[in-house]
């Protein structure tokens, strides 16, 4: 495929030591040729790939633009297989846009966001799925996620699927042969035992990829956290001491907090979006009152509560009212202000919360901080998760095709059993095999392939 020449900042906007422009196609070396003077005037498009420059950009009138190194790389060699040329730059706003505009000038076009990637994609150098861990990778808030994220980038779910892929082309070759050629005696028939065996074994690597998406789900998008329970509490002390610093206030006065505060933190290696709400109680406050219906409605879309209760103060129907609120969810209780004198019913606090954990902190002098964050991660990792040997699948676009997969390799399973034609068997197999390769990219559709890098930043 022939394309033009593309070109972004890659680097944020803002205040820095450096930026980069960079351009990607053939005539990338061409264009900042056009600007580009070195010392010793020697020319961009006489240099050896993967070399960098110092000298100057300069204007149609000769005048300095700035002072830059010119990065030049040569295709295939590159991330877009392309000719790539990155132009480093102060990194001000205005010497970096001023770059990008004669860039522009010169013959380049503006990318669109993810433009860079969807080439590299389209030009064989990655598959689709390493191309959406490009985006994870920069997203990534815990090292795990980022190690998740390099693993999908080196190709290890890509290899598995596409393993799993061939196991079924051979399957469907071989249904196609005793199809097509009934009287050749040297090739042996394909049975119903024979294909239930390679059926068998493409479910069970699909269901134990599932197994992982849970929690390559978490690691990948992060767990929505709600610190609910009544004013006074300590629900922003919590916050506070889980992200170890003051984002919340805190006072001994109740109603404090009137809106829901968002945070993100990293709870050995799971990463939490901490949403500090607005104290459960009935209230006469009309902004107060705002704060408690948007606690009510974070509260029914965590993925984890922290219900806070006050060692110093006795249950009230509130508390009692708030276990039956978040009864079936995944909860941990915790009794705060272990430093004061007990008021509350402990064997009641046991009672009401059950199967739940149950942590006992005083925030105040920085107790119970690490057996709840052991709690966090005993509750959906067993206290621990290998991001080694695993293939975890954490994107929502691959766990819903594998449940799809699933399903058509359990379809041509029950068919095959049931001593159904395997030529028809064949087609719930064959549906199985082209939906894998969509987590590819093998067998896509391009409206899909411009959604997917549409949500790309731009110059990536």
């Amino acid at each position: 495929m022939e394309f033009d020449t593309i070109a972004a900042i890659s680097t944020p906007m803002g205040e820095g030591a450096i930026a980069i422009v960079r351009l990607s196609g053939d005539d990338a070396i061409q264009i900042a040729d056009k600007l580009f003077k070195g010392i010793g005037g020697k020319r961009l498009m006489e240099v050896a790939s993967h070399t960098i420059h110092y000298g100057h950009l300069l204007d149609a009138k000769g005048e300095v633009v700035e002072e830059v190194m010119v990065s030049v790389m040569k295709g295939p060699k590159t991330f877009t297989k392309e000719d790539v040329v990155e132009i480093n730059c102060h990194g001000g706003i205005v010497s970096v846009n001023r770059v990008l505009q004669h860039v522009l000038k010169n013959g380049a076009r503006l990318a669109e966001p993810g433009e860079f990637t969807k080439r590299a994609f389209l030009n064989g150098r990655i598959d689709l799925s390493q191309a959406e861990a490009v985006m994870d990778l920069i997203r990534a808030k815990t090292d795990r996620a980022m190690n998740l994220a390099l693993g999908q980038m080196e190709g290890r779910l890509s290899k598995l699927v596409r393993r799993l892929r061939q196991e079924i082309l051979e399957v469907l070759a071989h249904v196609e042969v005793n199809i097509d050629y009934p009287e050749y005696d040297d090739v042996e028939e394909m049975t119903h035992k024979m294909l239930l065996e390679k059926a068998h074994f493409v479910r069970e690597e699909i269901k134990k990829l599932l197994q992982t998406s849970e929690q390559g789900k978490i690691l990948r998008e992060g767990l929505s956290t709600a610190i609910v329970g009544r004013p006074n509490v300590g629900k922003s002390s919590l916050l506070n001491s889980l992200v170890h610093e003051n984002k919340a206030i805190v006072t001994d006065i109740p109603g404090t907090t009137r809106d829901v505060i968002e945070e993100y933190v990293n709870v050995r290696g799971v990463p939490l979006r901490l949403l500090d709400t607005a104290g459960i109680r009935e209230t006469e406050d009309i902004v107060e009152r705002i704060g408690v219906e948007r606690s009510r409605q974070v509260l029914n879309e965590a993925d984890l509560i922290l219900l806070v209760l006050n060692y110093s103060d006795r249950l009230t129907i509130e508390d009692e009212h708030l276990f039956e609120v978040v009864k079936g969810m995944d909860v941990i209780v915790i009794v705060n202000k272990t430093d004061l004198p007990q008021q509350i019913d402990m064997e009641r606090v046991n009672e009401l919360a059950k199967e739940h954990s149950l942590v006992t902190t005083s925030l105040l002098e920085d107790r119970g901080i690490d057996e709840l964050e052991e709690a966090i991660a005993s509750l959906f990792f067993a206290g621990s998760i290998d991001t080694g040997d695993l293939t975890y699948v954490s994107n929502s676009r691959h766990i819903a095709l594998l449940n799809i997969s699933l399903q058509t390799i359990e379809d041509a399973i029950e068919g095959a059993e049931m001593g159904t034609p395997i030529d028809i068997v064949q087609i719930d197999l064959t549906r199985t095999w082209e939906l894998l390769g969509e987590i590819i990219g093998d067998s896509v559709h391009e409206s899909l392939i411009d959604q997917l890098f549409s949500q790309f930043c731009l110059g990536k």
